[in-house]
């Protein structure tokens, strides 16, 4: 679906994957999930934080590529073969520390150009239980530019999983512009039941954006072997969520309509009444 002057309004899909180490059955999962979205009308497909490799830390940074490398050469032709905008919600990018990697999301056009990176700037570096304990930050590095990609379907703030905790972080995109916020997930089990719907919700009422969060979902094999909460969906300006993934692989598609956008802000212009 095409975007024109009087029509702001797209089908987009965030998917849900159960992403391992197993590169080449995470690829094919993602692969498999996108066309079917853009086969029913998505014109934007959003993948799941660690969409390529969701294994051991250590084996993460050791399999760890530039932009130029295979997986995000394998997003760009499908976005390309597809014609469609495509956000690899995030990969272990090679960085400038060998110790440690970037958790990187791309946005890919139509032509399967390289729109935007975003590096994931808040680490999770928790301890929530004897059963959850992570500390992002001993592989990753965090990133330091926040992004907002102008495209033809809208402008897009690029953000990953943990960062959603950060509201300051989603405010100051839509000062930049953002009209969409994407939120790649692999939020855990004990942290999603409570914490993944009121979040979201909360960020999407706040910034008067669209919410786009694709998540991770189940057990995989990584330290732990941890499990995901899932529930990937689509929030709208007002804070409902309109679109979400159920238990299991799949995907959920919603009609974004940024002349919503428009409408909540003009009605609630919170940004013009802050007080700092």
């Amino acid at each position: 679906m095409s975007v024109t002057a009087n029509d702001r309004r797209f089908v987009a899909a965030v998917l849900q994957l159960n992403s391992t180490s197993d590169a080449e059955r995470n690829w094919r999962a993602a692969r498999e999930l996108t066309q079917r979205a853009a086969g029913a009308g998505a014109s934007f497909v959003a993948t799941p934080e660690n969409t390529n490799f969701l294994g051991p830390h250590g084996e993460k940074v050791r399999r760890a590529e530039g932009l130029e490398g295979p997986t995000c050469e394998r997003f760009a032709d499908l976005a390309r073969q597809l014609g469609i905008h495509l956000l690899l919600g995030s990969f272990n990018e090679r960085g400038g520390d060998a110790g440690r990697c970037h958790n990187s999301s791309v946005l890919f056009g139509r032509d399967g150009e390289r729109l935007a990176v975003y590096r994931k700037i808040h680490l999770f570096d928790v301890d929530l239980s004897p059963d959850v304990r992570f500390t992002e930050s001993e592989t990753v590095a965090p990133g330091e530019e926040l992004v907002v990609a102008a495209t033809e379907l809208g402008r897009v703030g690029l953000t990953i999983c943990y960062d959603l905790r950060f509201g300051e972080l989603y405010r100051r995109l839509v000062e930049l512009g953002a009209e969409i916020l994407t939120v790649p997930s692999a939020f855990t089990l004990t942290t999603g039941r409570d914490h993944w719907h009121p979040l979201l919700r909360a960020r999407a009422i706040e910034s008067q954006c669209w919410l786009l969060a694709p998540a991770q979902w189940g057990r995989h094999d990584d330290q732990g072997l941890r499990e995901s909460f899932g529930h990937a969906m689509i929030v709208d300006p007002w804070g409902h969520i309109v679109a979400m993934a159920p238990d299991g692989p799949g995907l959920a598609l919603a009609e974004i309509d940024l002349d919503r956008v428009r409408q909540v802000r003009a009605a609630l212009p919170v940004a013009d009444h802050r007080r700092l």
